[in-house]
């Protein structure tokens, strides 16, 4: 497991919810998950460390659950966004240092970032960006935005590379981006060495600014 184990609360247990749960579980977190559905929780009875039926509304109850005790609260609330802000604000007020929130829309991310949430996740949003990359350039394999202007792309390699290495390239002076890892089949490369040799087919994981991103892939690919 990367890095230390940590303690979590995962608060609604819909496909987003449920999904980072079976997740922290997998790589070895303690998680405390909680829903108003019985069923829900049940099904996570035997996957999560801790599953309880609770109002995430309710502070007496948020407090006699400790979740100030634990590392991250994630408010994963579906469809409910009086519920969801009303969570968020009870464990702001509360002292939580870490509350991670799921938004449903523009105006629900608003209201989270007036009450101070922490990080405010648009999962279809962000998940559109990514398959609209793919879709719309057969060169990204996948695409992660960090912000408005710089992303994480995983480019597939071309022929017009093939047989250059990194330093021959000198990608970072030329285009002002930096090849984070290579990946060739099952091996990754972090930080390539400059002598690398990059081979057709190769995915370079590459962080910079968008436009600078899309001069490297338009001009070196």
């Amino acid at each position: 497991m990367a890095g230390s184990r940590k303690q979590f609360v995962v608060i609604g247990l819909g496909r987003f919810g449920g999904s980072i749960c079976r997740e922290l579980v997998r790589i070895g977190h303690e998680v405390l998950v909680m829903d108003k559905d019985e069923a829900k929780v049940n099904e996570f009875s035997n996957i999560a460390t801790h599953a309880v039926v609770a109002n995430s509304t309710d502070e007496a109850t948020l407090k006699s659950l400790g979740v100030r005790n634990f590392d991250f609260v994630v408010v994963a609330i579906g469809d409910n966004i009086q519920e969801s802000i009303l969570t968020t604000l009870l464990l702001k007020e509360m002292g939580i240092a870490n509350v991670w929130v799921k938004a449903k829309n523009d105006y629900h991310h608003r209201v989270l970032a007036k009450i101070d949430a922490d990080h405010i996740i648009h999962p279809e949003k962000d998940m559109g960006k990514r398959i609209a990359q793919q879709l719309s350039d057969d060169k990204i394999i996948d695409f992660i935005e960090l912000s408005e202007e710089y992303s994480i792309v995983e480019l597939v390699a071309t022929s017009k590379l093939e047989g250059n290495s990194l330093i021959e390239l000198d990608i970072r002076s030329k285009y002002g981006v930096t090849i984070l890892a290579v990946k060739n089949g099952d091996n990754i490369d972090i930080s390539p060495e400059p002598m690398y040799e990059i081979s057709k087919g190769d995915l370079l994981i590459v962080i910079g600014h968008n436009k600078d991103i899309k001069r490297f892939e338009d001009q070196a690919m």
